[in-house]
């Protein structure tokens, strides 16, 4: 395999305004990096992949922001995806600007005749926070029982410093708790940049 080095290719008309065609109709063309256009990203793909999870159970009957046990998913085998987020007292910020897929999966324990609630909330200004997205959960089996289930929000994230996001419970009733593990993933989110905003 031979290799061609060059600084600029421009169509032969010299003013550079026609087609340039690399390879042929049928072939896989490779490109290692960024494809730009006037310097701008013209083709990449995901840039940032990230999936943190609770280490311990936690909020047991109650109802408040959770603030602990939050650790970067390092089960062998996991990997992410550039720079991940940042986390303090519970409070999750961005490396960068852009659109941002944030799927969560609670794991309850609840007791009969309990329900459970899991919120995402954001903030635009770093004080307000908002409900973005429930997750809930209702037993009436007569039984202590295990429960997942989950919610996602797509965040246009244009500012790292007032974009954030954190996790609340809600509507926490009697036995109830959100399940964590330091070694698998109970509670847990994934964080997706999707592109830029």
């Amino acid at each position: 395999m031979s290799k061609l080095f060059v600084d600029e290719i421009v169509h032969q008309s010299s003013q550079g305004s026609g087609t340039i065609t690399i390879g042929a109709s049928g072939e896989t063309t490779n490109i290692v990096g960024t494809l730009q256009n006037d310097g701008a990203a013209l083709i990449s793909g995901i840039t940032m992949a990230d999936q943190w999870r609770l280490t311990a159970d936690t909020n047991s009957n109650t109802n408040a922001d959770v603030t602990t046990n939050w650790e970067r998913v390092d089960t062998g085998g996991y990997s992410g995806i550039g720079t991940g987020l940042t986390e303090s007292s519970g409070i999750f910020s961005f490396p960068q600007t852009g659109i941002y897929l944030i799927t969560y999966t609670p794991r309850f324990v609840v007791d009969t005749d309990s329900m459970a609630e899991m919120r995402l909330l954001t903030t635009v200004d770093n004080s307000t926070f908002t409900i973005a997205t429930s997750a809930a959960v209702g037993n009436n089996t007569g039984d202590v029982i295990i429960m997942n289930t989950s919610s996602q929000f797509i965040f246009d994230v244009i500012n790292i410093t007032n974009y954030k996001i954190k996790f609340d419970t809600n509507s926490m009733g009697v036995g109830t708790a959100l399940q964590g593990d330091t070694s698998r993933n109970e509670t847990n989110f994934t964080v997706i940049r999707l592109g830029d905003t």
